[in-house]
């Protein structure tokens, strides 16, 4: 049976309430039942000795003098009896002439053996008591019908009785207004939760105190509605980023296609018009790889091959590669400090991406560097090798730097230099799926440092 959680917390309210209950109850009439009847075998006793000492002590007193005392005292109890027997087990005295309980010789021995007993006949309460003066052994018992005690206790058990119920009735309603109470902010929290859409991302639900669990709650769901925010916004802006970075070239494709076939041309115009054709569709291939690059980078580590990869040497073989293709650059690679450790220089990764963002690296810092120049300082630390990749050119704005590994960014100041947008986000995406962090220090016209941190393979 599914149940709802106001619903179970009422039941489950109630159950222990109940178990409470039934357990104080228990206790209650169980200790004043125990207490009834010490209370009564104490009187009892009181009045057996009384009367054995009266009989036998007080010489004034014989057996019917004893009979009248008792009948006339404002003590007795509800059926009372009084009994004593010699140790020849004859009976001295008898304070009713009532026969309703008999006494055999086993009983009067058996107190004689034990010196006190106590035992009940048809609930009747019989105390036997060995009594021992200077001459001779008495046996004596008293019994009586505790009336009063009984009912009381009879009352009690009516009167726990029904407070439980009752107390069980009161406990549901309680409970259930309580489970509502304690509710309340989460059913807010659901109804302001139904109220947000894809249209309306900027809702926030309500946090309350920002104290108690529901707050918590409503405080955790709004930093994911953010981050929820920030990837529709994301996902809008690369949409239409990547719309208008296709569309460009192949704008530019179709008007060169349409204004060569206006007319026939020479072969040295069709070539020229061939050349810018394959520059767009170079363009085109280089976003194109981008964005699968960036796809590859958002997997989980798992889901590719890592090795044991020489980070130093890694970048020796990217500059060297990226500077035969791009003669005007000058990267420069020093050691902060000499490293003994290889150890220190070894990451495990995935070759071809570390390779990938190392060249975007590179190439944007020499791109952007007044003189294509770029100098690389390599470091580590206890736990990470660093690489700084640092520049002396056009810098980048401050408020362009919280949107620089936005996919197809571009900073103001950027616009008229070649890109696409995507070399960032591609190595914000690679160093994060390593386990490294991607840093940004720019001041404008003086440069930017670019920091790497990756650590060591264990």
């Amino acid at each position: 049976m599914n149940l709802n959680i106001k619903t179970k917390l009422t039941l489950q309210f109630t159950l222990i309430v109940t178990l409470i209950l039934t357990l104080f109850s228990i206790s209650i009439y169980y200790f004043s039942s125990t207490y009834r009847e010490k209370e009564f075998y104490n009187r009892l006793e009181n009045k057996a000795l009384d009367n054995v000492r009266l009989l036998i002590d007080v010489k004034e007193i014989d057996h019917d003098l004893l009979k009248i005392i008792d009948r006339n005292t404002n003590l007795s109890l509800y059926n009372e009896k009084v009994m004593i027997f010699n140790y020849k087990n004859e009976l001295l005295y008898n304070s009713s002439d009532n026969d309703s309980i008999e006494i055999t010789p086993e009983i009067l021995n058996n107190i004689r053996l034990e010196k006190e007993v106590r035992f009940t006949d048809d609930k009747i309460e019989i105390l036997g008591l060995l009594y021992t003066d200077k001459f001779d052994r008495f046996v004596v018992l008293a019994s009586a019908f505790d009336k009063y005690g009984r009912n009381k206790l009879n009352n009690l058990k009516w009167v726990l009785f029904i407070g439980f119920f009752v107390s069980i009735g009161i406990t549901v309603f309680v409970g259930r207004i309580y489970a509502e109470k304690a509710l309340k902010p989460m059913s807010d929290v659901v109804s302001q939760v139904e109220k947000i859409t894809i249209s309306s991302l900027n809702l926030r639900v309500e946090e309350g105190n920002g104290t108690d669990e529901i707050s918590q709650l409503a405080i955790t769901f709004n930093k994911m509605l953010n981050r929820l925010e920030s990837a529709f916004e994301m996902q809008r802006s690369f949409v239409s980023n990547a719309s208008h970075e296709l569309r460009t070239p192949l704008t530019s494709i179709t008007g060169e296609i349409e204004v060569s076939l206006m007319k026939n041309r020479s072969a040295q115009e069709y070539e020229s018009i061939l050349k810018s054709v394959l520059e767009e569709i170079k363009n085109l291939n280089e976003i194109t790889n981008g964005l699968l690059d960036i796809a590859k980078a958002s997997s989980d580590i798992s889901a590719i091959s890592v090795k044991n990869v020489r980070i130093d040497e890694l970048l020796w073989q990217t500059r060297s590669e990226l500077i035969a293709r791009k003669k005007a650059y000058t990267i420069e690679i020093k050691f902060a400090a000499p490293i003994d450790d290889e150890s220190k220089l070894t990451i495990l990764g995935n070759e071809y991406l570390l390779k990938t963002a190392i060249i975007n690296l590179m190439d944007n810092a020499c791109k952007y560097s007044l003189n294509n120049t770029v100098i690389v300082e390599l470091s580590v630390t206890s736990t990470h090798f660093i690489a700084e990749f640092m520049d002396n050119g056009i810098g980048i704005d401050e408020e362009d730097l919280k949107k620089i590994t936005a996919p197809f960014f571009r900073a103001k100041n950027a616009i008229n230099i070649s890109g696409n947008g995507l070399g960032l986000p591609l190595v914000d995406k690679i160093i994060t799926l390593h386990q490294g962090t991607l840093s940004f220090q720019s001041e404008i016209n003086k440069g930017t440092v670019v920091s790497i941190s990756l650590p060591f393979s264990d």
